[in-house]
């Protein structure tokens, strides 16, 4: 055996193993700028020929291949479970203070426990997200935990190596030794925009959504399967250490944290060392009022000694520690009372209820009124009208109810009445089949009709300038307009004979309408407002089918290929195109010389070839053409592209960080070639790919 394990090590040349060092050293460095710095120094293309390059020297010799591989982040198979894990010393939890006062009650506390009044303290913004413990064993990531109860949690060791801002090996800069066993403790969060746009993208889908950033984190590294925690936008901020072993540990909270930055792990932004409680406070306040600029949510600013041997010496009570508070920002929610709920009706005829408020400040701002959702929401909180609610708003997140105060009923509530019919054109309501949503059942409401327009003509659909609600619903109101394809046959006269209509205006208007004409395929779509077809999964119809034909020729099988296409956003897409009216509307469009189609690549299926009648998928990023691209190539070909990969499929193209595909190709022993492999067998179709043709996408 030893023989042997010696004949493996001496396959590999030392130049090779140097290569393969050094790459994932730069790997890592770029990863640290990119993902925790922002601040990138090379290009998408030249860092993909970096993970390339690596992956191919892994392929050729499987032997160097470890767990801390940057190539190795996403592949582990689903779990049934996660294991518990031991804490070996407890996750603690703070003890909260909320007002300057108690910040100063709590440092004299320190300070007569300590018999000292020369304290430093460290403040750092508390991260709302998932408390987790991230073990290192000389520099190699080995576990992820939860915080759980504080004393066990859960083993999420393979969803957190997916987290990219979280090195898998520490490379400590010169002069700095490692301890043998080091434990990190942080947050695992979401920024604000990623969770925006995570929840967007899952009402595109037609899935539910996520009540906020720190469920969003929790949820996405819960996941059994990593390639899902893969793809959410998770970050992480590193906040103390747990575990050190083998070197003196930093004698101050703030060296910690100094040197955990010099590992290049991210730790909390913008901590501060504070000489005296007055700086704390002040601190506290300068937090408070950034609160609503931040990236990130975060609820309060935590305190800690800075001297952490003192903080050791201070102790516990209960499961806190005296030597770390957390200073809690007041709550961007107030008590107020419901007065009415009112229905509106969107452009799909779904009904919406509105509670109307007794007006509150909050945040500076009065609000007078909140979303409830729909029924199941109302039913969920049990409200009635009349009842004192909690009612939550955070930056220019529309205000929701989150709790009702039944112990305030005074017996003069009534419960909310659930429309059966639409309050716009009085048609009776119905629940589709699976959903909570209830529906105005006539295709021809005013009130859907003027929620498709305002749809239609919005900026990031059609973009028509000068026609808002309050002129289109005019239009609605005086029947110029009946339904979309109208508005492009709009009897202008009458328009000019309307009050505040001058001729000056009205051209204006009517040129803007007519330029729509041209607007591209992806906006046309996502201005139809097709159910669950946001403006991403337009742009994946665009890109897909190219043509309004072929997309109304689609099969459902066809548009479950599609990246993200569930089986909700694949039925509604389906059933739009198969409904006569629908149908009718896009002829209209047609022949009033409306763009809908991409421009196209003239086609040629070659007789013969290596991609003739073969089905294909692609995963991971190729360098040279984007994934539209490649797939299109292909297409030209006359192989059939796929999204999943199954025994049928004959190749998997894989570029630069694969995903869950490659993994499964490899479980059922599918071909698995690379993006040399790729542009051969075009070239062999003859189709060249003469250099590097990669855009942004």
């Amino acid at each position: 055996m030893a023989e042997q394990s010696a004949t493996t090590q001496d396959r590999v040349p030392p130049e090779v193993r140097r290569r393969v060092d050094e790459l994932r050293r730069l790997i890592h460095r770029y990863n640290y700028e990119y993902y925790v710095l922002n601040a990138p120094t090379i290009s998408d293309a030249e860092y993909d020929a970096l993970m390339l390059e690596l992956r191919r020297l892994e392929e050729q010799y499987p032997e160097l291949i470890t767990p801390d591989s940057p190539t190795q982040r996403v592949g582990a198979p689903p779990a049934e479970g996660f294991a518990t894990v031991q804490h070996e010393i407890p996750m603690l939890s703070l003890g909260n203070v909320f007002s300057d006062g108690e910040i100063r009650a709590w440092a004299q506390r320190v300070y007569r426990l300590s018999n000292r009044y020369d304290i430093e303290f460290v403040t750092e913004p508390k991260v709302d997200g998932l408390a987790v413990s991230i073990v290192y064993e000389n520099g190699v990531l080995v576990r992820g935990a939860t915080r759980g109860d504080g004393y066990t949690g859960e083993d999420v060791t393979n969803n957190i190596r997916t987290i990219r801002m979280i090195p898998l090996r520490l490379y400590p800069p010169a002069g700095v030794e490692l301890p043998r066993i080091l434990e990190v403790r942080g947050e695992v969060y979401m920024n604000v925009r990623d969770f925006e746009k995570l929840n967007r993208e899952r009402g595109e889908q037609g899935l539910p959504l996520f009540a906020n950033p720190r469920n969003a984190a929790a949820g996405s590294l819960r996941q059994l399967d990593p390639s899902v925690t893969a793809s959410r936008p998770l970050r992480f901020a590193a906040w103390d250490i747990g575990r050190w072993e083998g070197t003196e540990p930093p004698a101050t909270h703030k060296a910690v944290l100094d040197f955990l930055a010099q590992l290049q792990i991210p730790v909390v932004p913008d901590y501060r060392l504070c000489h005296s409680i007055d700086e704390v406070i002040a601190e506290c306040h300068r937090w408070q009022e950034r609160r609503d600029l931040l990236e990130f949510e975060a609820d309060g600013v935590v305190i800690k000694v800075n001297d952490r041997a003192l903080y050791q010496a201070l102790g516990v009570v209960g499961r806190e520690p005296r030597g770390a508070v957390a200073y809690k920002f007041p709550a961007h929610e107030k008590t107020t009372i419901v007065r009415d709920v009112i229905w509106s009706v969107g452009r799909t005829g779904k009904l919406t209820p509105v509670a109307i408020l007794e007006p509150v400040e909050i945040g500076g701002v009065i609000v007078e009124r909140a979303t409830l959702h729909n029924e199941e929401e109302i039913r969920r909180l049990g409200l009635l009208l009349g009842d004192a609610v909690v009612v939550q708003r955070r930056g220019d997140v529309i205000p929701k109810i989150v709790a009702t105060i039944p112990q305030r009923r005074d017996g003069d509530e009534r419960p909310i009445e659930i429309p059966k019919q639409c309050p716009v054109c009085g048609a009776h309501t119905v629940r589709l089949e699976g959903e909570v949503d209830r529906y105005c059942s006539n295709p021809n409401c005013p009130a859907r009709l003027k929620a498709s327009i305002r749809q239609f003509a919005s900026r990031n659909a059609m973009d028509i300038e000068g026609l808002g609600e309050k002129i289109s619903d005019l239009f609605v109101d005086l029947g110029l307009v009946r339904s979309l394809p109208d508005l492009y046959t709009i009897d202008w006269n009458r328009v000019l004979q309307l009050e505040g209509f001058g001729p000056k205006k009205v051209e204006n208007l009517r040129k803007a309408i007519e330029a729509s004409k041209q607007r591209p395929f992806a906006r046309f779509l996502f201005g139809l407002g097709i159910r669950h077809v946001g403006e991403r999964n337009a742009q994946l119809l665009a890109e897909r089918f190219r043509s309004i034909d072929r997309l109304m020729q689609a099969t459902m099988e066809d548009l479950l290929e599609i990246p993200g296409f569930g089986p909700a956003v694949a039925q509604s897409v389906y059933e739009f195109f198969r409904e006569p009216k629908n149908r009718e509307m896009i002829e209209r469009f047609r022949q009033l010389g409306v763009r809908m189609a991409e421009e196209e690549v003239p086609a040629r299926v070659p007789a013969r070839g290596p991609l003739v009648g073969k089905t294909v998928v692609l995963t991971g990023r190729l360098e040279t053409l984007t994934r539209s691209q490649a797939e299109e190539l292909l297409r030209r070909a006359g192989a059939h592209v796929t999204e999943s990969v199954s025994r049928k499929t004959d190749y998997v193209f894989a570029g630069a960080e694969p995903g869950s595909k490659y993994v499964r190709a490899q479980q059922l022993g599918v071909p698995i070639l690379g993006e040399e492999d790729l542009l051969r067998m075009l070239r062999e179709s003859g189709i060249e790919v003469e250099a590097p043709i990669r855009s942004s996408d």
